[in-house]
């Protein structure tokens, strides 16, 4: 039997599952449909969004504009801790959804809707993203997800349930593929990219140029932090989303930040997905270098192994979780220092340090120098290295007895 539903507040994206999904609601459930859109960076995917939403059957619609909240309370505090899921992916539709679930949680007490529903199918990551999102708000709150209910179980049934309700969808036969897309970067799966070994149409990337056809002139751009967080270009102090939004021109313009990647899904199987993250990827790379010369080495180690989980839990939707917010509070300590400048160049899809600075740089040049100095005893080495070798040399002994130190 199906849940009795007065009111439900959808995420609404206005692509070809949401679409349908307004429409189906209402058939299903004859309940009111109040659709909910963030914008988070999507740009002219929002045009005309509440006209269409209207037009398929919503009784309001919701589009809030959660650009800087998303990158200064989301983003940067994952880009703090370095985060990287499976060593390349920099979890942008991931980091997304906790944000888009508290959204929409909060409208849906407001206007006392008893349901929440999203465009997820049953067999991806983002389901879980929301739902646990949902619940660890609500533990009440009653949740329709679709694509676990209905019988359309392709792109092919939606496009034909699309036009026969006259749904206007973005999707076509000729680009079945799906994306997502927010400040952080552009998602793109299924369709033509669901065979590993067909490469990525030229054609389907949004943010940026292909590296061969990048400038020939490299751009050298200088990002500052503070105590983990960029916060100007160039010397030029910008808002988070702008300074987003910039590296995204900047990275994008030079052909930086695409990634073809085979991940493992939480829910057990193997996806394809190719990625556009521009500015993520020059931001990354900028942080990694302001913390090279301000970050104590035991701090970092421990802070380092932190990342593989810190990013899994994000990937699979545990943001609420009690075990990410702790360690979200270890890894904010460890940012204390991290405060300066890094200077990078920008050519056909490499992003290179050229130097980094910082007023509270470990880095001593008196220490390091291969020159002469009087600060360092080289003599003290002979020492430090037989303490470290003692064990190994005590477990070779075992193999050869009657050996002597």
């Amino acid at each position: 039997m199906k849940k009795e539903i007065k009111k439900v507040v959808l995420a609404y994206s206005g692509g070809l599952d949401t679409s349908v999904i307004l429409k189906w609601l209402i058939e299903t459930y004859a309940c009111d449909v109040i659709a909910f859109s963030a914008d988070i960076g999507q740009g002219e995917e929002l045009d005309h969004l509440e006209e269409k939403a209207l037009r398929t059957g919503a009784s309001k619609v919701y589009i809030d504009d959660l650009k800087d909240i998303f990158v200064s309370d989301y983003v940067f505090p994952m880009f703090r801790a370095n985060a990287i899921y499976e060593g390349q992916y920099l979890l942008g539709t991931s980091i997304a959804r906790p944000l888009i679930a508290k959204r929409q949680m909060e409208i849906a007490h407001m206007e006392g809707a008893d349901a929440v529903s999203h465009g997820a199918t049953g067999k991806g990551n983002d389901q879980v993203r929301f739902e646990l999102s949902y619940l660890a708000i609500d533990p009440h709150i009653k949740i329709i997800a679709p694509w676990r209910e209905w019988t359309l179980n392709s792109r092919e049934a939606l496009m034909t349930f699309a036009k026969e309700h006259d749904i206007d969808v973005p999707t076509t036969k000729a680009k079945p593929y799906s994306s997502d897309r927010n400040l952080l970067h552009i998602s793109y799966e299924g369709g033509v990219l669901e065979d590993p070994w067909t490469a990525p149409p030229e054609d389907m990337y949004t943010l940026t140029v292909s590296p061969k056809k990048a400038p020939d002139t490299s751009e050298q751009i200088e990002i500052t932090f503070k105590e983990g967080n960029p916060v100007s270009i160039n010397s030029k102090d910008l808002s988070p989303a702008d300074l987003l939004a910039e590296l995204n021109r900047l990275g994008g313009k030079h052909g930086i930040g695409r990634s073809d990647i085979v991940e493992n899904r939480f829910v057990g199987m193997k996806s394809r997905g190719v990625y556009e993250t521009p500015g993520g990827t020059i931001l990354r790379m900028a942080h990694l270098a302001v913390e090279s010369i301000t970050m104590d080495r035991e701090v970092k180690h421990i802070r380092d192994s932190l990342i593989p989980d810190y990013s899994r839990l994000i990937y699979n939707g545990f943001w609420f979780a009690p075990e990410r917010r702790l360690l979200q509070q270890m890894i904010d300590q460890t940012q204390d220092n991290v405060s300066g400048n890094v200077r990078l160049e920008l050519y056909k899809g490499n992003c290179t340090v050229l130097g980094r600075q910082s007023d509270y740089s470990l880095y001593r040049k008196d220490f390091a120098t291969f020159e002469a100095d009087d600060v360092y005893k080289q003599n003290d080495a002979e020492g430090f290295i037989r303490l470290h070798a003692l064990r190994l040399r005590i477990h070779q002994m075992m193999k050869k007895k009657g050996s002597s130190i």
